[in-house]
């Protein structure tokens, strides 16, 4: 067991000024921030960072061009100005990206409106980077997008956003920096308590999931920001309450790159019903989605259902005839619940979006809660949650930096030449150095550093991604992974590749028991604890073994030699 895990116990003991339940982005986030000005905080997880909602998003980091439609201007300009800082804050892991809107006869907004949301767009994120918008005509937007129906087109809308490949490591990334300010870090510490004393919040009691043992933790503030779990949360303060999280399922399908294929991040108007879909080049992969059902279930329980599948494929082969997609082509689902207000008069799509810090008091002082929130503004969102902590324990706030701070992985600017040094002093393949690159930006180094101990661990361990044997070393020591399935899907991401990991994970098990002394009984469950895990991605009627015969390289960001756009 590391050095961080073991620091687990003594942390108990520290009466913290914070406790923040729920380690998803928003949690992360609020974590890093509190304990950046200072505050003593604990992050404290039902499983693993990022194992909620933050994984099962379009993984786009984007200003919400609908939202616009939507009349809320103010969380479309909050939205472009952190795009903007995460550009600068973590340029390993978010990207600028084009984007492509189809004029289509049939669309129900008209070129017109969809032009005027561009100007808008472009106005409210005055101090971008990337390109102002452009509108292309149908032969252009043909030459960009040959494999598009030119039935109806009347051209195309041109603008930028930004992709985050891993959403799953920005998160990881986000704790490793909270923990560097002092943050203490509970994964697998379910709360089954609220304590609270004379009217106020306390502290939580919780479960520790992978022993069994129930602990306590002491807090003068507790927010919880456990997502589609709030209520759930909440249940805990023993006193009734309404019912905040009203969510929505969102479902992708990950398909390998076809005939036609777009070139650029595809956002247009499904011919049946007026939503908007995606498709999302996503390395040598497509992203497509995403779907909005009301959703009521156990979260962890949320899967790409048949209906939802045939939806998007068929909306996918009417924008692109010659695609003729089906389930077999779906390497694997997944599936999220996003956290959204309770509101049940609404239609899906126009649940607001924004998100809502509640203040329980006077029923529980020093409690908040926090509805909604999202990937792209998930800093600032920290940033106005800890500066109502500061209120609440009495103090003055002190100024958040988290604007200038780049994540872990971006304290290296000049990634080509770290590149090159790798490659070049310490011998590592070129495809090696660029996955290492592309995965953890600066912290490659840690990775080398690892292998450059012992070399064995410098060779791959699984051949559909390259991942090398050091990575999973790293995952277990210094990031807080606790279980196989943390290491494979949510820090190496050999587990977001097709196949999901399924040819190499005896093997990665066989690497961490020779390292860390798992005994044979451990590594049996653990390879059957990561087999039941990754169910969750399988297409609906399709047998396990049939994906695992599938896998291919993991999907990372490909530019074009010539820059962003083609």
């Amino acid at each position: 067991m590391s050095a961080k895990h073991n620091g687990r116990a003594r942390a108990r003991d520290i009466p913290f000024d914070l406790i923040v339940i729920g380690a998803g982005i928003n949690g992360a986030g609020i974590a890093r921030d509190a304990a950046a000005r200072g505050l003593r905080v604990a992050l404290v997880e039902k499983e693993d960072i990022a194992s909620g909602t933050s994984s099962w998003s379009g993984r786009l980091i984007h200003g919400g061009l609908r939202y616009l439609e939507q009349g809320d201007v103010r969380l479309v300009r909050e939205s472009l100005r952190e795009r903007e800082l995460l550009f600068r804050l973590a340029p390993h892991l978010v990207k600028p990206v084009p984007l492509m809107m189809p004029f289509y006869s049939k669309n129900k907004r008209p070129p017109w409106m969809i032009r005027a949301g561009m100007i808008a767009y472009d106005i409210l994120s005055f101090d971008k980077t990337p390109p102002r918008h452009r509108v292309l005509s149908r032969d252009e937007t043909i030459r960009r997008f040959p494999g598009m129906s030119p039935e109806g087109l009347d051209g195309s809308a041109i603008f930028y956003d930004g992709q985050v490949v891993w959403s799953e490591r920005l998160c990881v990334e986000t704790v490793l920096a909270a923990h560097a300010d002092g943050a203490a870090v509970f994964t697998y510490s379910r709360v089954e308590e609220l304590i609270h004393e004379s009217g106020r919040a306390k502290g939580v009691r919780y479960t520790d999931a992978l022993t069994g043992e129930r602990h306590e933790l002491r807090g003068e503030v507790v927010v919880n920001v456990a997502g589609p779990w709030v209520d759930a949360v909440l249940a805990g303060t023993g006193r009734p309450a309404r019912q905040l999280i009203g969510g929505t399922k969102g479902s992708h399908l990950v398909v390998d790159r076809f005939p036609g294929a777009p070139t650029d991040v595809v956002y247009y108007e499904s011919q049946r019903d007026g939503r908007l879909v995606l498709v999302i080049p996503w390395g040598r992969y497509n992203l497509i989605g995403t779907t909005d059902i009301r959703f009521d279930g156990e979260p962890d329980e949320a899967r790409a259902e048949k209906e939802e599948m045939d939806y998007l494929l068929s909306e996918v082969n009417r924008l692109i005839p010659e695609a003729g997609l089906t389930p077999d082509d779906v390497l694997f689902t997944y599936s999220g619940v996003r956290p959204l207000p309770y509101a049940p008069d609404k239609f899906e799509g126009s649940v607001p979006r924004s998100h809502v810090i509640i203040d329980h008091a006077p029923d529980v002082r020093n409690l908040l809660s926090i509805v909604g929130g999202k990937l792209t503004t998930y800093r600032s969102l920290a940033e106005e949650t800890v500066d109502k902590v500061f209120r609440l324990l009495g103090r003055k706030p002190v100024r958040s930096a988290t604007r200038n701070l780049p994540l872990p992985g971006a304290r290296v600017a000049d990634l080509d030449r770290l590149r090159a040094e790798l490659v070049e002093t310490d011998g590592m393949s070129g495809a090696t150095v660029e996955r290492l690159v592309e995965v953890y930006g600066s912290r490659a180094i840690e990775v080398w550093e690892i292998g450059d101990r012992a070399p064995e661990l410098l060779e791959p361990f699984d051949q559909a991604t390259g991942a090398i044997g050091a990575e999973l070393v790293l995952a277990f020591r210094d990031e807080f992974a606790r279980t196989l399935t943390d290491a494979l899907v949510r820090r190496t991401m050999v587990g977001m590749s097709a196949g999901n990991g399924l040819e190499s994970v005896e093997r990665a098990a066989e690497i961490l028991a020779g390292y860390f002394g798992w005994s044979d009984d451990r590594v049996r469950g653990e390879v059957a604890g990561y087999r039941k895990y990754i169910r969750r991605f399988e297409v609906v009627g399709r047998e396990p073994e049939r994906r695992a015969s599938r896998a291919g390289e993991s999907p990372g960001l490909k530019v074009n030699e010539e820059g962003l756009e083609p």
